[in-house]
């Protein structure tokens, strides 16, 4: 039997745990750095079909209906006149088990920590790794010791275990944007409250989505902003009241009416991957944001994570784990450029230039052909 070592209880690390967890052929341990898992609450997460499709080899399919939803449509609108300017029929990609859904992050963490209470040891920081004769060595902060055959990191974009390996030397890169989280209000008005809707605006683009199908619907925004290296550092910057304030008080005037009625907001800097890190040792893998991390822009990350670690489970599985860093990376790029370009595109000032975009968002948004190429591509893997 296999020994397997998870580092990160995330949504990666926790997917994968059970998908060897179904295999008798492998024991798995869990190793998280907090004293528990986070199911911090209203942090609204986008499933689409090629991840929905692999949670239901694990039983989500039969995940609670009330705590879930399945929107049809992205609804695109401008920030400044709030006309909207198209749609995007996501159904459209949807298979008959397998739809595009949104959720509580929670409750999508609950659910795949269900059968894994005895897996997962909490309080254990990496320290040190390495390998001898075949296996590899944890040491952790607390002095424990764990030997195991394959070691998974999966301790998110500032991954310390990926640090350990690299000598620090793929480091996250700071976007240029702050995130800003929260949930307003099911009653808000002038909202649909059944599709996911997109607003574009200058250096600003903000979304708002239901996660259930009677609860406060989920909110996010995407701020163009630049932080110095001792601010992007200093966490405690974005519980600031100040700092709140001066970027609550840049934000579009049309987008105001939203803040007013955030409930749990909160502002942090978004950190991406700008190259990628392959081990020697096909022993050892990266996956979910510790792999790469993607601008918010395609709302990818989620499912990504889910997608690269049923890849390595397949792979280690069938011995051909030595195919899963170039297979990986192939897909990532690919969603990589199309998250940069999304960004690049919901963010424009100029006039002329956004004109023109919202000219060619509704002649696209109906060509079959370039939605196929676009988002068939990622959703149908």
């Amino acid at each position: 039997m296999k020994k397997i070592a998870i580092i990160g209880a995330g949504i990666s690390g926790l997917f994968i745990a059970n998908l060897f967890k179904r295999n008798s052929n492998y024991r798995i341990t869990v190793y998280e750095k907090n004293s528990m898992i986070n199911l911090e609450e209203g942090y609204g997460i986008q499933l689409s079909v090629n991840s929905v499709k692999l949670l239901n080899k694990i039983g989500f399919d039969k995940f609670q209906n009330d705590k879930k939803f399945n929107p049809d449509k992205i609804k695109f609108y401008s920030i400044k006149s709030l006309n909207k300017i198209c749609d995007l029929n996501i159904s459209d990609f949807n298979l008959e088990d397998s739809k595009y859904t949104t959720l509580k992050r929670s409750d999508l963490v609950k659910f795949l920590k269900t059968d894994l209470e005895k897996l997962i040891k909490t309080n254990h920081s990496i320290s040190n790794i390495s390998q001898e004769n075949q296996k590899i060595q944890l040491t952790f902060e607390n002095n424990e010791n764990f030997e195991c055959d394959y070691l998974i990191i999966s301790d998110g974009v500032f991954s310390k275990s990926k640090n350990l390996i690299s000598n620090n030397q793929n480091q996250p890169k700071y976007n240029n944007t702050l995130a800003i989280r929260g949930m307003i209000p099911i009653t808000t008005n002038n909202i649909d409250k059944k599709s996911i809707s997109l607003f574009l605006g200058s250096n600003f683009h903000n979304v708002i989505y239901p996660v259930t199908q009677n609860e406060d619907l989920n909110f996010i925004a995407i701020m163009k902003y630049n932080l110095s290296f001792s601010e992007q550092k200093n966490y405690s910057l974005f519980n600031d009241d100040n700092f709140i304030k001066k970027i609550l008080d840049s934000i579009p005037q049309e987008s105001k009416k939203f803040f007013d009625q955030i409930k749990g907001l909160k502002i942090f800097p978004v950190f991406v991957s700008d190259s990628f890190f392959k081990i020697k040792n096909n022993n050892i893998h990266l996956i979910g944001d510790a792999f790469f991390a993607f601008p918010p822009s395609f709302a990818q990350g989620a499912s990504q994570s889910i997608e690269g670690a049923y890849e390595l489970f397949d792979n280690i599985k069938n011995n051909t784990e030595n195919k899963f860093f170039k297979n990986r990376v192939r897909k990532t790029k690919m969603v990589n450029r199309r998250s940069k370009i999304n960004q690049f595109t919901f963010h424009l000032s100029n006039p002329l230039l956004k004109f023109i975009r919202d000219i060619s968002l509704k002649r696209l948004l109906k060509n079959k052909q370039f939605l196929e190429s676009y988002i068939g591509k990622i959703y149908k893997s």
